[in-house]
């Protein structure tokens, strides 16, 4: 029986085939659409000055994004979320489960975590031996808590989380445009080799494959991408829409929601003139989400004050204005009213907001 580091070797170089092959697809649509197409087919000197300078943008845009989703490593948890020597010893002794929840508690009662599992245990990874933020999951493949993991995702041999996740879908968008720019410039072409009005070349046969193959890259990229969108204004991971995370009022869905547009910034940051470019700038450091449970649009408030009489108030740690500037000058979304307490801006660093229970 081979070794085990002979398999696990195998799989990593296994896990790259499919990178491979959209790159040799990628590398062979730039030839048919440069050369066959462009030099070769395409008489007028205008439209092929047009075509390749789109075409060029489109390309690098794409490869670009591509690259920096496939290469970016998945952020993991900050050490504060790891147990200390004298916990860790303890908890790997204690057998009892929930002794050994009661040292997770001791350990998390400071960290920023507002999710626990379904049982309502704290939520700790054996595997990596910490303490999950929320959003956090172990993924087996790469064998790291990633965190806020979407999915692992084999087109890229990489994980998309908090670190890559703006790269992923500026890849999907690219690549959208990439494969609609060449199926709409190649499909005249297309038809003239079709109907037999362009003598048979060389070319004939890049041309008639680039239009079938742009087409059906557009179509199955197109769904994803639309998937992805609906996610980002709802504030879910593909994760969390199968398995809703679980807050200390029970399990909520759209617990991280915070809005469309304020969802939207989360991802792609403050600035808009990065938004498009695949650079980082997403905001908060990956470990701590705002959440409705800790900072409520008014609609929402409204909504829980009609819903239910009895009022009660929760105690929460915020996110620091350093960790998300979400929170920060005019995205402050702590709203006070007669049915909040008012919130200082004094050495204490919490908020209290009023809940209906």
């Amino acid at each position: 029986m081979a070794p085990s580091h002979v398999l696990k070797c195998c799989q990593k170089v296994l896990a790259w085939v499919p990178v491979a092959f959209i790159a040799l697809v990628v590398a062979w649509s730039y030839y048919a659409y440069v050369v066959e197409l462009c030099v070769f087919t395409i008489s007028s000197t205008a439209e092929k000055v047009v075509y390749l300078v789109v075409f060029h943008l489109s390309f690098v845009m794409f490869v670009w994004s591509y690259g920096k989703t496939i290469f970016t490593s998945p952020a993991t948890p900050s050490n504060e979320f790891s147990l200390s020597k004298l916990d860790k010893e303890q908890y790997e002794k204690e057998e009892r489960p929930e002794i050994q929840q009661e040292i997770l508690r001791r350990a998390a009662k400071d960290l920023p975590i507002y999710t626990t599992t379904a049982s309502r245990a704290i939520r700790y990874c054996d595997r990596c031996q910490l303490i999950k933020p929320d959003r956090c999951h172990h993924c087996s493949a790469c064998d790291v808590c990633v965190l806020k993991m979407d999915h692992h995702c084999p087109w890229v041999n990489n994980c998309v989380g908090f670190s890559n996740y703006k790269f992923f879908l500026l890849f999907l968008m690219y690549s959208l445009l990439y494969c609609l720019f060449v199926a709409a410039t190649v499909l005249q072409y297309f038809i003239k080799f079709w109907t037999n009005e362009l003598p048979d070349t060389h070319a004939k046969f890049h041309v008639l494959f680039l239009f079938f193959v742009a087409a059906m890259f557009f179509i199955s990229i197109l769904s994803l991408f639309s998937y992805h969108c609906w996610l980002v204004g709802k504030n879910r991971s593909t994760i969390e829409t199968f398995r809703a995370p679980t807050f200390r009022n029970g399990p909520d869905k759209n617990g991280f929601s915070l809005g469309c547009s304020k969802n939207l910034r989360e991802v792609f940051g403050d600035e808009k003139k990065y938004w498009l470019l695949p650079i980082f700038t997403s905001l908060g450091d990956g470990c701590t989400f705002p959440t409705r449970l800790v900072i409520m649009d008014p609609e929402q408030l409204a909504v829980s004050s009609q819903n239910e009489p009895a009022k009660s108030s929760v105690t929460t740690r915020p996110l620091s204005e350093s960790q998300n500037r979400l929170l920060s000058g005019d995205c402050q979304w702590v709203e006070t009213g007669p049915e909040e307490e008012n919130v200082k801006s004094g050495a204490k660093k919490h908020i209290i907001v009023s809940l209906e229970s």
